[in-house]
């Protein structure tokens, strides 16, 4: 039989575990829970990235990997969608009910016709990528459809500010990918198994948000109240818009790389690569500022604050990032390659700028979204062909890094430029501005 000791100390123990869950609960419902959650997302895309490469061996993994970028090129209508959720509950919150419905049933649609899409279109992308077999293509169109279904409940889930929730979601996507994943890989060393590990992955944050989207809680939803403004041919035009702008900075934060395998020798584009990767870890360490700032950047009365907030934020990250870079350089070098990559390692503040300025200009295009801005986004894609056209004439690391980073920060000053001055009163924002 259990002493009244053991009992005493069992309901100590319990006690504490009572103490200790609702800070942790707080936590995760706080904007530092956001934080901690999509750091943990991607150091755990990171880890799997990492896991693949050994496991797989290089044949395999250059499969596997331009698999999870063309991945990364699909979530592009994902990020629309939370985009365009997100900004229109945060900007009418009197009419979240019927923004949800509309937004949920846009996102269904969408999900089974990227899928449709990629399914049909497997066959070119296992010429294209050179695959084994057209399975892992048809895995990867399985995979676009709960990647999309999370984008419109995230979405939801932001624009309410329901913190835990969207917490659980990131989480969910980085620990399920990396769980399942190297799983199916140590089962079968083959890139189909890969992809089916992630397809299986993808409908864990999916879950989530459904179970999360059941109730509603403590939130109150509006009951019969409609308004035209949030019809389904609205909200599909304006994710489209909000797609190709993140289209764009996806373009414009990736072409260097392939500019660099083009302009350079193959051990500078080498050198320019490992660099990037610091570029990348620079680029994603903020992200929750965006995440946490866009609900206030999409209400009127808060944008321009929650804008010039989280630029000091981000910036601020960048600077000690970028010192970090300059002071710890052999530190940094065992993130980026190693000794083998040691020629680049005088440049690595270049490219942890290069990556503040990325973070920057992020935080800036989803600023615009915010405000429902169509017109500046053409700007991304100017500094796009610049890119081009400047970047294809140099033949050094060190110009094409310097080209690179002067055309993202004429880029970052004329968006931010342009966003103060539309900022200068608390009102509602045009589409089309």
């Amino acid at each position: 039989m259990t002493t009244t000791t053991e009992q005493a100390s069992g309901a100590s123990g319990d006690q504490e575990g009572r103490r200790r869950l609702p800070d942790l609960k707080a936590l995760l419902r706080s904007s530092a829970g956001i934080a901690v959650a999509m750091a943990v997302m991607n150091v755990a895309t990171y880890a799997f990235q990492m896991i693949s490469a050994r496991l797989l061996g290089p044949t395999e993994y250059g499969a596997v990997a331009s698999l999870m970028a063309l991945l990364m090129v699909v979530a592009v209508l994902q990020l629309g969608l939370q985009a365009t959720g997100a900004r229109r509950i945060s900007a009418e919150p009197e009419h979240v009910g019927q923004i949800e419905r509309m937004v949920l049933r846009v996102t269904y649609r969408a999900a089974l016709g990227l899928g449709l899409l990629m399914m049909a279109l497997a066959p070119v992308v296992h010429q294209v990528l050179r695959l084994d077999s057209v399975v892992p293509a048809l895995f990867l169109a399985v995979s676009a459809v709960p990647l999309t279904i999370m984008g419109g409940q995230a979405g939801v889930l932001q624009g309410e500010r329901r913190w835990f929730s969207l917490a659980g979601i990131y989480l969910a996507m980085g620990l399920g990918r990396v769980v399942v994943g190297t799983a199916c890989i140590v089962v079968s060393p083959t890139e189909s198994a890969a992809m089916f590990g992630v397809m299986i992955a993808m409908f864990a944050p999916a879950l989530v948000g459904w179970l999360a989207l059941r109730r509603p809680g403590l939130h109150v939803r509006d009951g019969d109240r409609h308004s035209d403004q949030h019809t389904a041919r609205r909200i599909v035009t304006e994710t489209g818009s909000a797609s190709l702008a993140l289209l764009a900075f996806f373009v414009l934060s990736n072409l260097d790389i392939v500019v660099a395998r083009n302009v350079l020798d193959d051990h500078d584009a080498g050198l320019y690569a490992a660099g990037l990767i610091l570029t990348k870890a620079v680029l994603f360490l903020p992200q929750f500022v965006v995440v946490v700032a866009f609900p206030a950047m999409s209400t009127p009365a808060q944008r321009r604050r929650a804008l010039l907030r989280s630029l000091f934020v981000v910036g601020l990250l960048g600077v000690v990032c970028t010192l970090g870079a300059w002071l710890l350089s052999g530190l940094a070098m065992v993130f980026v390659g190693g000794g083998e990559y040691s020629d680049v390692e005088s440049r690595l503040w270049v490219f942890a700028v290069l990556g503040t300025l990325l973070a920057m200009l992020q935080l800036l295009v989803y600023s615009v979204l915010a405000r429902r801005g169509t017109k500046t986004t053409y700007l991304v894609w100017m500094a796009v062909i610049a890119m081009v056209v400047l970047a294809s004439t140099v033949e050094e690391l060190g110009t094409l890094a310097a080209v690179v980073v002067c055309i993202d920060a004429a880029l970052f000053a004329a968006l931010l430029g342009i966003s103060l001055w539309r900022l200068k009163e608390p009102v509602p924002e045009q589409p089309g501005a």
